[in-house]
């Protein structure tokens, strides 16, 4: 029998005095009751009560026993209402991974959260690969990519796409190509984490896949890198919106191919556990598709006139 149960039906025999009205108050019946009790006693090796046709008293070693047991469960039960408290209102530490790239777009989620919530703490990482969310100790991540981890619980917080662009420097040095083909014969520079390799896919406008392969003098992990290289004329690259945003409507990059859709992608909330979702984890998610939301819409407008015309 579960001894947290059977801790309970002893302190309630020896409050009542009876265990008639034990199970009247608990809504079991009086022989589990005394199945509880006996349990209890066979695992300790001790007689805890004694036991009359009217009455039922407590030994003394029960009388110590009933005193540190009431002690556990007033504390159990204290535990209880603060986890209660936890998952309705936000309060606690909250570990957060994030990719390089979206730390900055995130950051004004964490301003704002602690700023409402001025009892929790955010502990927040960033990098371009994690290995394991639970073995790392993270309550969620936010990421550009899926997890290969199927357990992992995943919520669309954006679709977006990559942009294809490079500084009007580098068309000052080079041929601008004319067909989407003609990438293979310029300087490309690759994201290292790009799911397909050296060869960049889009969608044309019928919806067609296309896709060339690529070549240059810059493979990097770092976000960093490529968008200081793209900047200053290196070479034509896939570059991830939300690190170009500025460069684009200030003209110092320029779109290519605005005919070819890059593939898709997501950035995702992910989490362990759908069940019993700590209010500081739901409640910075809920936040977070707040923010995203906003991003969705400058999305639309990338690929509309609101930014500077294109050059192919």
């Amino acid at each position: 029998m579960d001894r947290f149960d059977s801790l309970r039906v002893f302190a309630k025999v020896a409050e009542v005095g009876s265990f008639a009205g034990t199970a009247a108050r608990l809504d079991i019946s009086p022989s589990m009751v005394s199945q509880h009790v006996r349990a209890l006693e066979e695992r300790l090796g001790v007689r805890l009560l004694n036991r009359t046709t009217r009455k039922v008293g407590l030994t003394e070693i029960g009388r110590e026993y009933y005193e540190r047991c009431s002690q556990i469960l007033a504390e159990l039960d204290e535990a209880d209402l603060i986890a209660s408290a936890l998952q309705s209102t936000p309060r606690g530490r909250l570990r957060i991974f994030c990719d390089t790239n979206i730390a900055r777009f995130i950051a004004p989620v964490v301003v704002r959260f602690l700023e409402d919530f001025p009892e929790t703490a955010i502990d927040l990482r960033s990098g371009d690969r994690m290995n394991d969310l639970v073995e790392a100790g993270f309550d969620l991540a936010i990421r550009a990519v899926v997890p290969p981890d199927s357990s992992l619980i995943v919520r669309r917080l954006a679709e977006w796409r990559h942009t294809l662009c490079c500084a009007p420097r580098y068309l000052e040095n080079h041929p601008s190509p004319a067909r989407l083909a003609d990438l293979a014969n310029h300087n490309c520079l690759r994201y290292a984490y790009y799911p397909f390799g050296d060869e960049w896919h889009f969608t044309d406008r019928d919806g067609k896949p296309a896709a060339v392969r690529v070549s240059g003098n810059l493979v990097t992990s770092s976000a960093q890198v490529l968008h200081a290289v793209l900047v200053g004329g290196g070479g034509i690259a896939l570059a991830a919106p939300f690190i170009v945003e500025e460069e684009l409507k200030a003209g110092t990059l320029i779109s290519l191919f605005p005919e070819y859709l890059p593939v898709e992608f997501a950035i995702n909330a992910i989490y362990p556990h759908r069940r019993y979702l700590a209010a500081t984890v739901r409640t910075f998610i809920d936040r977070s598709v707040e923010r995203f939301v906003e991003h969705q819409r400058w999305l639309g407008a990338l690929r509309s006139e609101e930014l500077p015309a294109t050059r192919s």
